[in-house]
Formats: C-alpha cells, sequence, structure tokens
C-alpha cells in the first residue's frame, strides 16, 4: 500500500471520530440546557413558537464553534 493512502484514510478516520464527538458533544449541551432552563422546549416548538427555535440554534451554533476550535487546536 502507498503511504499517502494510508495517511488519507487514517485522516478519514481521525475526520469520522471527531464528527461523532462533535454531534455527541452537541447533544449533551442541548440536554443540559434544556434541564437547566425551566421551560419544555419541545413542547414549544411543536407550538411553532420561532423564539424558541432562534435560542436553540444559537446555543447549537454557539456550542458547534467551541468544538470546531477545540478539535481544529
Amino acid at each position: 500500500m502507498d503511504m499517502s493512502f494510508v495517511t488519507v484514510l487514517g485522516n478519514l478516520g481521525l475526520s469520522i471520530l471527531f464528527g461523532i464527538v462533535g454531534i455527541i458533544i452537541l447533544a449533551v449541551g442541548y440536554v443540559l440546557f434544556d434541564k437547566l432552563i425551566p421551560l419544555d422546549f419541545n413542547k414549544e416548538l411543536e407550538k411553532n413558537n420561532s423564539a424558541v427555535a432562534i435560542v436553540i440554534a444559537g446555543l447549537l451554533i454557539g456550542i458547534a464553534i467551541i468544538v470546531s476550535r477545540v478539535v481544529a487546536a
């Protein structure tokens, strides 16, 4: 096998691993946020409350930016 092919496969595996870890961290962040704030976000989203959707989107984007910076370091 060519060494560059092995390097590409190794980098692909690391990218998949970091992607999975990032998704898990996003999910844990959402669950913690949901537990800390005394509001049923799922019920509010079912009522088409766009303000809650924007807050959740901002939370997830913020966590994603932090995770991407950590992974890039």
